[in-house]
C-alpha cells in the first residue's frame, strides 16, 4: 500500500536524516547504498526510511545501541514520520499492538506530540480489527495531549464498543465526551446515542437505558435527542409494563422540539392495551386522529381493537372496526385475526364465521393464526369434529399448523378421552423440525395415559419430549410421579423426584404431598420422610454418637376417637387426657433436634385436602428423669396387653438432652413401647395413668 509520508513533511528533510549517523549501522549503510545506487525517487526513499524506523524499533531492546537509537529517534522523528510508521505497522505488518506500542513509546519516552490525524487513524484501525481495549487507551493518550476526537471518530469508537457488547465502556465514553466538550462546538450524533439505547433495550436492560436517557441525554447540551431516541425509550418502557412512565416521556417530546410520529403513538397504544387500560388507549387514538402532523394507520386501530377483544368487549371492537373502514383505512389479516380470535374465545361461532367471510371479501388471505383461532372456537363449544375439519382445510391449503394449533386439538382430544388420536398428533409434531414444543402440549396426553394405567406409553412420550429438546416442567414431573405411584412403582417415582431436583425444577406442595402421602400408604415412611426432608432442605445436626443413636424416632399419627390397634414395632405415648380423644394412628419416622427440642418434619404439612386430618403427638416432647420410673411402672401394668416397653432409645443421658424436666400444661409427655399387638385406650389423665 503506498504511504503518505511525502504529504506530511518537506522532501528536503528526508535525505539528510536518512544518510546521517544511521549509516554508521552496517545494515542501514547497505540499504542506503542500494537506494542511492538505484536512483530511487524521494517517495521510495521515504518508504525505505519508514521500514528502517520500523525495524530499528522492533530491534531496539535487543540492540546494544538501544540508547543511541532512542537518542536518534528523539532528534529526528516528528509527527508525520511517526504517522507513516504507525500506518506501515498496521496496514503492512497487520500488527496493531506493535503500532500502539510505538505510539506510546514515542509519546512517553521521546515526548513526541502526535497529530490528531495519527490518533484518528489509530482509532479507526483499532475499531475495524476489534482491538477495543487499545482504542480506549488511545483516547486516554489524546486527552493527555489536550486533543479530543471529532464526533465522527468518537461515534465510530462508541459504536464499535456497543457492537462488541461493552455497553458500560460506551456509556463512559459518551459521558466523558459530554463533560470535556462543554462550550465546544462538538455535537455527538444522535445515531450513536440511539445505537446504545436500542442495544440496552434489546438486551432487556431497560432500566439502564431509561436512567442514561433521563439523567444524561436530556440534561446534556452536547446532544439533542430526536423522535427516534424517544421512541426507543418509550418502546422499552412499554415492553417492561411501565406504560405510565413512557407516557410521561411522550409528553416531554415537544419541549425538545421532537414531534411524535406514528411509531410513537402505535407503541403507546399497544402498551396501554397490553396493560389493560383500554380507555386510555382509545383516548389516545382519538387524539392522534385530530393532530395534523400524524395520522392513525391500520396498526393504530388494530392495537385498540385487539385490546377490546382481549377484554371480551367485542361490540366496542366492532364499532372501532367500522370507524376504521369509514376513515378509509383498510383492515389487514392481523385485524381480522384478532376479531376472529375474540369471537372464538367467547364461543360466538356465528359471528366468527361472519367475520371470516368478511375477511375473504376484503381480499385478505387467512393464515395459520386465522385457522388456529377458528379451531379454538369450535373446540371451546364442544364442536371438535368441526375443528378437525378446519385442520384438514389447513392441510389442503398447505398451511403448517403451529405449536398452538397442536396444543388446542391435543387438549380437546384428551378431554374427550381420545388419547390415541392425541397420540397421533404428537407423532406428527415429532416430524416437525421447525417446532420446539413446550411441555404444556405433552402434559395432557401423559396425564391421560398415566390415569389409564399405561405408564410405559407415558414414558415413551417423555423420551420424545427429550428428543425434541423440550424440557419437562413441574406439572410433567408431578403427573409422572403420581402415575408411577398408582402402578406401585414407588422406586421409579422416587427417581423421578430426584431427577426433578437435579434438573432444577423446584417441586411445589402438590408434588411433595402427593408423593409423601402415597409413600406412607405404601408402607414406606422412611422414604416419605427423606422426600420431605429433601424438599425442605432440613439439616440434621450430628453432635456425637449418642445423638446419632437417638436421632430417629417413630411417632404415632392419631386421628379418630376410637380404639386403635398397632402392628409390629409400634409406639404408644402416654399423654394428657385433653389430647387423648385422638387414638387411631399410623406410624412415621421423624428426626429429633436436640438443640431446638423439635422434630422434623412437621407431619401436619404432609397432607392436604381431606386425605388425613392428623395430629403429631410428639411435637413438643419434654421428658425428665422422673419419667423413667413411670416407664417401669407402665411396663408392668400393661404386660397383659401383649407388649413390652423398650428404653433403648431413651437413655438417661438422652433424656437429659431433651430438656430441663419442666412439665408444663399442654406439654406432651411420652415413653416408647414396642410390641406385636399394641392396643391403646383413652387415657383419663396423667396422674391416673401413672
Amino acid at each position: 500500500m503506498p504511504l503518505r509520508l511525502s504529504n506530511h513533511f518537506p522532501t528536503t528533510y528526508i535525505l539528510p536524516i536518512y544518510s546521517f549517523r544511521l549509516s554508521n549501522l552496517p545494515w542501514v549503510s547497505k540499504i542506503s547504498s542500494i537506494s542511492k545506487s538505484q536512483g530511487q525517487v524521494e517517495g521510495t526513499v521515504s518508504l525505505w526510511f519508514v521500514k528502517v524506523v520500523c525495524t530499528v524499533y522492533v530491534r531496539r531492546k535487543s540492540s546494544v545501541k538501544g540508547v543511541f537509537i532512542s537518542d536518534y529517534f528523539r532528534k529526528n522523528l516528528n509527527s508525520p514520520i511517526a504517522f507513516s510508521v504507525i500506518e506501515h505497522m498496521v496496514n503492512n505488518w497487520n500488527n496493531p499492538k506493535l503500532a500502539f506500542s510505538f505510539l506510546e513509546y514515542t509519546k512517553n519516552m521521546l515526548n513526541l506530540v502526535h497529530s490528531i490525524e495519527t490518533y484518528s487513524f489509530v482509532l479507526r484501525s483499532f475499531c475495524q480489527v476489534g482491538v477495543h481495549d487499545l482504542a480506549k487507551q488511545v483516547i486516554n493518550l489524546m486527552r493527555i495531549d489536550g486533543l479530543l476526537p471529532d464526533s465522527s471518530i468518537l461515534g465510530l469508537v462508541i459504536t464499535s464498543f456497543v457492537n462488541a457488547g461493552k455497553f458500560e465502556v460506551a456509556k463512559e465514553l459518551i459521558i466523558d465526551h459530554f463533560r470535556n466538550s462543554v462550550g465546544k462546538d462538538v455535537v455527538l450524533s444522535c445515531f450513536v446515542i440511539n445505537k446504545l439505547l436500542n442495544s440496552w433495550v434489546k438486551n432487556n436492560q431497560v432500566d439502564e437505558a431509561v436512567a442514561f436517557f433521563e439523567n444524561v441525554i436530556l440534561r446534556s447540551q452536547s446532544c439533542s435527542p430526536d423522535a427516534y431516541t424517544f421512541n426507543i425509550v418509550i418502546s422499552g418502557l412499554c415492553r417492561a409494563g411501565e406504560v405510565d412512565k413512557a407516557f410521561r416521556f411522550f409528553n416531554q417530546m415537544r419541549s425538545f422540539d421532537c414531534l411524535p410520529d406514528s411509531v410513537t403513538y402505535n407503541t403507546l397504544l399497544n402498551g396501554f392495551c397490553r396493560a389493560g387500560n383500554i380507555t386510555k388507549a382509545h383516548e389516545l387514538l382519538n387524539e392522534v386522529c385530530m393532530v395534523d402532523e400524524c395520522s392513525p394507520d391500520v396498526v393504530s386501530f388494530t392495537s385498540v381493537i385487539s385490546g377490546y377483544c382481549k377484554l371480551s368487549k367485542l361490540e366496542e371492537a366492532l364499532v372501532l372496526f367500522d370507524d376504521m373502514i369509514d376513515r378509509g383505512i383498510r383492515p389487514n389479516t392481523i385485524t381480522f385475526n384478532v376479531i376472529i380470535d375474540g369471537f372464538g374465545k367467547i364461543g360466538d361461532i356465528g359471528s366468527l364465521q361472519n367475520m371470516y367471510e368478511k375477511m375473504l371479501s376484503f381480499g385478505c388471505t387467512p393464515d395459520v393464526i386465522t385457522f388456529t383461532s377458528i379451531i379454538g372456537g369450535h373446540c371451546r363449544v364442544g364442536e371438535l369434529h368441526k375443528g378437525l375439519k378446519v385442520w384438514d382445510e389447513m392441510n389442503r391449503r398447505n398451511l403448517y399448523p403451529n405449536v398452538y394449533t397442536f396444543s388446542i386439538l391435543i387438549h380437546t382430544l384428551c378431554k374427550e378421552s381420545r388419547l390415541n388420536e392425541a397420540r397421533d398428533l404428537l407423532r406428527q409434531l415429532k416430524k416437525r423440525g421447525d417446532i420446539i414444543p413446550k411441555a404444556f402440549i405433552y402434559n395432557p396426553v401423559i396425564d391421560g395415559f398415566c390415569k389409564a394405567g399405561n405408564v410405559d406409553e407415558a414414558n415413551m412420550i417423555v423420551k420424545e419430549m427429550e428428543e425434541k429438546r423440550c424440557k419437562l416442567d413441574k406439572l410433567t414431573f408431578t403427573i409422572l410421579i403420581i402415575g408411577h405411584c398408582m402402578k406401585g412403582r414407588m422406586v421409579e417415582a422416587i427417581r423421578l423426584f430426584d431427577r426433578m431436583l437435579i434438573v432444577g425444577c423446584v417441586p411445589d406442595s402438590v408434588t411433595i404431598n402427593s408423593l409423601v402421602s402415597r409413600l406412607l400408604k405404601a408402607g414406606m415412611p422412611k422414604e416419605a420422610f427423606q422426600i420431605k426432608k429433601t424438599a425442605l432442605g432440613v439439616q440434621v445436626p450430628q453432635t456425637d454418637a449418642l445423638c446419632s443413636k437417638n436421632i430417629d424416632i417413630t411417632v404415632a399419627l392419631l386421628r379418630s376417637p376410637v380404639r386403635a390397634f398397632g402392628q409390629k414395632s409400634s409406639i404408644l405415648v402416654v399423654i394428657r387426657s385433653s389430647l387423648m380423644n385422638v387414638l387411631e394412628f399410623m406410624l412415621i419416622r421423624v428426626r429429633f433436634d436436640f438443640t431446638t427440642k423439635t422434630c422434623s418434619p412437621d407431619v401436619t404439612q404432609m397432607f392436604d385436602g381431606e386425605d388425613m386430618s392428623l395430629f403429631w403427638i410428639f411435637g413438643s416432647l419434654k421428658i425428665d428423669i422422673k419419667k423413667i420410673e413411670v416407664a417401669h411402672r407402665l411396663r408392668h401394668k400393661h404386660k397383659h396387653h401383649g407388649f413390652t416397653m423398650s428404653l433403648t432409645h431413651l437413655s438417661k443421658e438422652t433424656i437429659r438432652r431433651f430438656g430441663d424436666g419442666a412439665g408444663a400444661d399442654n406439654v406432651i409427655h411420652g415413653v416408647c413401647f414396642q410390641g406385636d399387638n399394641l392396643r391403646a385406650e383413652r387415657g383419663r389423665g396423667r396422674e391416673k395413668a401413672e
